[in-house]
């Protein structure tokens, strides 16, 4: 392969990388943890709208309990 093909196939992998991002337990959990400010206390795989997720449940400061579900190819909070 010439330098210009081996570049642009460099680069294509580079750009589409993030689509095959898998965000595992901590960062889910720290993502949960900013959403909610409180103590994680489980975290499962899961699927949400066909695609696979993280539930993490965060106790709050007030006693309460949420279940946050994170997308885990991206890390953004679903719903």
């Amino acid at each position: 392969m010439n330098f210009l093909a081996k570049a642009l196939c460099a680069l294509s992998i580079a750009v589409a990388a993030p689509a095959w991002a898998d965000i595992g337990r901590d960062e889910a959990a720290a993502v949960a943890q900013r959403v909610a400010s409180g103590r994680v206390l489980s975290i499962d795989r899961t699927d949400a709208d066909g695609r696979p997720a993280w539930r993490v449940k965060v106790l709050t400061g007030k006693g309460e309990v949420r279940v946050i579900l994170i997308d885990a190819a991206s890390g953004r909070v679903i719903g």
